[in-house]
């Protein structure tokens, strides 16, 4: 097991230096040593000498003599020689304890941001001086999980949008992490920007070992990233990607964890299930949302933390989105029109809306369309239709009559906002006695915005008479709200 660790976290540089430093344990030299700061690598023991390379923190050197407050060193990595400042060089520990010692000095560079690639450094520093039962236990996982939280916090640096992964530090620790055999990739985010991804290795070792509930948690959120997700792949990859995803949260024991963990956890396994749910039902093969809702119901929200208020409200848009999932029914009647769903060309699902037996308006969608949603408001002149058309975007269809006696049916789509689909939510939310108004509550992120807002609709024109982030700030809201919405809708969190 340690040599299958080493390859996958590609210590071989420093593995080179402490074989060689431990092969001499009578003399001072060689030793295996870190590079603690970004620091030049002289030609002689002097700040005025040539420069020989500039190296990165985090760096494995062979030191190999001292001269003052200089130490001669060997890059392997370069070959080449030189010295460097006894500051800017951390002697690694040799013997018994030599582990017990890395690790601590890994939980101190742990706890400092700027120090990933030191810390990575140390973390292939402790693989090498540990014995194989220690790679195995508590000690080997703690050294993994730094690993990867090293690993993301580069990723999550190169990932910002004023980040330069070529120039300066953040160039230095992505090499750095390079060389300790970590692998990035790149995926382009809904906003245009590119996101730096972990491959995520080291995290998986962590499932593999005696690691804590804690570390359990952290890697199996960190490999089922929404933010990583390849935004090409084809629908079966994406379900077959979703299908792992599932099944690696469900190896985590929510039970064991604290509460805010708890709820990372349900968070990302009811957005899981979701998108799960979505790509069986668009293939066919059932989807059902019951899965998701329960996950999202054991959130407290009294627990979240402010870190975590984003990706709650990415699950319940995703939860939401599909609660109508598994509801299927073929047909609705409502005594005076009547809902049908038909087949339609290349696999489309098509609505028709029949008054007095006869076909009054009919439309056709590739999504997931809810007869079980269908409301029509008392004055029988508007109805209103849940259908899902991407994972985690539901749209809402109105299908509304003219003024007058014989004035015939159209339909309006009201989409969770005017932006290049994302997440979200357009849903009804109930009726307004007098068959002119409708109440609205819509949710999105799209294009890098979120909002929420609860409205007041006008059936006439589909104008927005009056808005709130919160429905209990309507008095509409308060007396004309839906039973079923106010108690089922996650969008009332």
């Amino acid at each position: 097991m340690r040599r299958l660790l080493l390859i996958v976290i590609g210590a071989a540089v420093a593995a080179v230096v402490m074989t060689q430093a431990d092969a001499a344990p009578a003399a001072d030299f060689p030793r295996a040593g870190l590079v603690v700061q970004d620091a030049p690598l002289r030609g002689a023991p002097r700040d005025t000498a040539s420069l020989q390379a500039q190296m990165g923190r985090g760096e494995a050197l062979e030191i190999r003599a001292e001269r003052g407050d200089h130490w001669q060193v060997w890059d392997y990595r370069r070959e080449r020689g030189g010295w460097m400042r006894k500051g800017q060089v951390l002697l690694m520990p040799k013997g018994d304890g030599a582990s017990a010692e890395l690790l601590a000095q890994l939980r101190l560079a742990r706890q400092q941001w700027g120090t990933e690639g030191l810390g990575l450094g140390l973390a292939a520093a402790y693989v090498q001086a540990a014995t194989p039962a220690e790679l195995a236990g508590p000690g080997g996982a703690e050294a993994l999980d730094a690993m990867g939280t090293f690993a993301e916090r580069i990723a999550d640096r190169a990932s910002l949008p004023n980040a330069k992964p070529g120039e300066g530090q953040l160039a230095a620790q992505i090499d750095v992490a390079a060389r300790y055999g970590l692998k990035f990739q790149q995926v382009e985010a809904e906003d245009g920007r590119v996101q730096v991804c972990y491959d995520g290795e080291a995290f998986r070792r962590v499932l593999a070992v005696a690691a804590t509930p804690e570390q359990r948690v952290r890697a199996a959120l960190a490999l089922t990233r929404p933010d990583c997700l390849d935004p090409r792949a084809t629908p079966r990859e994406a379900e077959a990607r979703d299908q792992w995803r599932q099944q690696l949260l469900a190896q985590v024991d929510a039970a064991t964890l604290p509460a805010h963990w708890k709820n990372r956890l349900l968070m990302r396994r009811a957005s899981v299930s979701a998108s799960l749910a979505f790509a069986q039902a668009r293939r066919g093969a059932g989807g059902e949302a019951a899965p998701a809702l329960a996950e999202f119901a054991g959130i407290l929200p009294t627990e979240l933390t402010e870190d975590d208020q984003a990706a709650y409200a990415d699950a319940a848009m995703r939860v939401n989105a599909a609660r109508w999932l598994g509801t299927g029914t073929a047909a609705r009647d409502f005594g005076a029109v009547q809902l049908v769903l038909e087949p339609g060309a290349d696999g489309e699902r098509c609505v028709a809306l029949k008054e007095a037996g006869k076909l009054a308006v009919r439309r056709c969608s590739f999504g997931q369309v809810a007869l079980a949603s269908a409301s029509l408001n008392r004055e029988g002149r508007a109805l209103a239709l849940a259908v899902q058309p991407l994972d985690g975007w539901r749209e809402l269809w109105l299908f509304i009559k003219s003024p007058g006696r014989d004035g015939g049916w159209r339909i309006e789509v009201m989409p969770p906002a005017s932006a290049q689909p994302g997440l979200g939510v357009a849903e009804f939310a109930g009726w307004v006695p007098g068959g002119a108004l409708m109440l609205l509550a819509r949710e999105f992120r799209a294009e890098g915005k979120y909002r929420r807002s609860f409205e007041v609709l006008s059936l006439a024109t589909l104008a927005t008479e009056r808005q709130s982030p919160e429905p209990a700030l309507l008095g509409a809201f308060q007396r004309w709200a839906d039973a079923s919405w106010r108690s089922n809708s996650p969008v009332r969190r």
